[in-house]
C-alpha cells in the first residue's frame, strides 16, 4: 500500500488525484505546503507525491515548478483529473447570506467570473478542502469556500452551487513524484524537462 504525499487537507483534489493514480488501497499524506510535499517524498517519508502542475484555465502552477528544478526527484507518470468546483457553506446559509469567498489561488482564479458576478470578497487560502475546514471548525457564517463534493461531504458543508468554474472542461495535470527512476516501459514515452536559464537578456538565444 503506497502512501502518497499530495499539498493540501484530506478532502483537497490532491487526494482525489492520489486515488485515481494509485487507486483506493492507497494512503493519502496531507501535506501544508508545496515544500513540504516535495521534503516527504526527498527524505523517504513518503513512497511517492503528487503535485499539481498546470490547469486548463489558469495554466502553470510555477511555485511547482521551481521545486522540481530544486529537488533531485524524478517526474515517473501523471494523472489528469476533472476539477469540479462547487461553493460551500455551513448548512442553513443560502447565496444571499455569503459575503466572503475563501480557497486556494487557483480555484479562485477558475471561478473568477461566478465570484465577481456573486460581487463578494474573496480571500486566499492555501488548500480548497483547508478553506472547508477552516468553515466548519471556526463556525464561519457568511462565509463560503470553493472546494470540491468531496470536501463538502468530508466536513459537513452545504453546496450552494455546482459547477462554478469559468471553463466546463477543467483538468488539472498533476506529475508522480519519486526518489527513483522508474524502470522503462515499451511503448511510447513523455519525457518532462525544467530547464533553468539566467535572467538577463539574450537567454532564450
Amino acid at each position: 500500500m503506497p502512501v502518497v504525499a499530495f499539498q493540501g487537507e484530506l478532502g483537497a483534489y490532491g487526494e482525489e488525484a492520489v486515488r485515481a493514480r494509485f487507486g483506493p488501497s492507497a494512503e493519502p499524506y496531507p501535506c501544508k505546503s508545496f515544500v513540504d510535499l516535495f521534503e516527504a517524498v526527498a527524505s523517504g517519508k513518503v513512497d511517492f507525491g503528487l503535485a499539481p502542475v498546470e490547469n486548463s484555465q489558469a495554466g502553470s502552477i510555477n511555485d511547482v515548478y521551481d521545486l522540481l528544478r530544486q529537488y533531485d526527484l524524478y517526474v515517473a507518470g501523471e494523472v489528469l483529473l476533472p476539477v469540479n468546483h462547487a461553493l460551500l457553506a455551513l448548512p442553513g446559509q443560502t447565496l444571499a447570506d455569503i459575503r466572503r469567498v475563501i480557497s486556494h489561488p487557483q480555484a479562485l482564479a477558475q471561478c473568477d467570473r461566478f465570484l465577481r458576478e456573486l460581487g463578494v470578497e474573496v480571500m486566499a487560502t492555501y488548500d480548497t478542502a483547508g478553506a472547508a475546514k477552516m468553515i466548519r471548525e471556526q463556525n464561519l457564517t457568511g462565509v463560503a469556500a470553493v472546494a470540491g463534493l468531496g470536501a463538502a461531504q468530508r466536513y459537513g458543508l452545504a453546496v450552494l452551487a455546482e459547477s462554478i468554474q469559468t471553463i466546463r472542461d477543467n483538468v488539472t495535470r498533476f506529475v508522480q513524484l519519486q526518489r527513483d527512476p522508474a524502470p522503462r516501459e515499451e511503448g511510447p514515452q513523455k519525457t518532462m524537462l525544467v530547464l533553468a536559464l539566467a535572467h538577463q537578456p539574450g537567454s532564450l538565444y
